[in-house]
């Protein structure tokens, strides 16, 4: 390979019938199906490597993600063919040909100096769905939406997310994983009935750990249902260990949203102290 171009894709998918985001022997992926989308399109001789935001679970969907991929020079400059369009603009509409139904890439751009799609980021924000009446139960929603059978007070789940925000240690809502660290700054946690009469949920952080934010979720709507205290989610946190108390939440209420990331200029910096805390040794 020459020269190489590094490529930012903005993808949506509906996570239903995907085995989670990375590529799996034998399973069904985002990671997997993008991969071989973009190896077709741009005729590259071995699968396409791909550097994601967040790793969704299996079950989660995506409206905002965020991956890049570096590609040979001279593939990145022959996508358009014949056409006059820059390979930014043909390279969405050549995938659409090649990709499955429940996934899609938005926006392509040649991306800029330092930028990498999981360590520059700043924040990753989610939606969770819940449906607590069978009133508000819409067929249409059952793949982004979950049903709870108690009635919740979204004042009283805000109350007890308030708790959590801030810089912590969220071992008691993490799945551990072998020299990974679980401090996280939960940038903003809160709850609202919207139009449609679902509780819904907005979850931001610079980063989440493994099963975070169903954790999380788990834990607050108890506390919605009037079963637990305002406070023991909180006390939950100052555990530090996993409580039994606490449902990890189904896959498919929840959504990512969007990435955020720094000024242009900043992006290598970043990515640089986000490795530093985040990668061991």
């Amino acid at each position: 390979m020459g020269e190489v171009v590094r490529v930012r894709l903005d993808l949506a998918y509906d996570g239903t019938d995907f085995s989670g985001w990375a590529a799996q022997p034998g399973r069904r992926t985002v990671e997997g199906e993008l991969s071989a989308a973009l190896s077709t399109v741009l005729r590259s001789p071995e699968p396409v490597r791909l550097t994601v935001a967040g790793r969704t679970d299996a079950g989660v969907h995506a409206r905002g993600q965020v991956a890049h991929a570096d590609v040979d020079g001279e593939a990145w400059r022959l996508v358009p063919g014949r056409s006059d369009r820059s390979p930014e603009e043909a390279l969405p509409t050549r995938l659409a040909g090649v990709l499955p139904s429940d996934m899609t890439v938005a926006r392509v751009a040649r991306a800029h100096a330092g930028f990498d799609a999981r360590f520059s980021a700043t924040s990753r924000r989610y939606l969770y769905r819940l449906a607590d009446d069978v009133s508000v139960h819409d067929p249409l929603r059952r793949r982004d939406t979950v049903s709870v059978r108690g009635h919740l007070d979204p004042h009283a789940m805000s109350d007890a997310a308030y708790l959590l925000v801030g810089l912590h240690d969220f071992a008691a809502f993490c799945k551990q994983r072998e020299g990974a660290t679980t401090v996280r700054t939960l940038l903003a946690l809160s709850w609202e009935r919207q139009r449609d009469g679902v509780v819904a949920g907005t979850v931001v952080a610079d980063a989440f750990c493994h099963s975070m934010v169903r954790s999380l979720v788990g834990a607050l709507v108890p506390v919605g249902e009037g079963r637990r205290d305002v406070d023991w989610p909180a006390a939950v946190l100052t555990g530090a260990v996993r409580d039994p108390g606490v449902r990890v939440m189904p896959p498919h209420g929840l959504s990512l949203e969007e990435v955020t990331y720094p000024p242009d200029a900043e992006l290598a910096a970043r990515a640089l102290a986000t490795r530093a805390t985040r990668i061991p040794g």
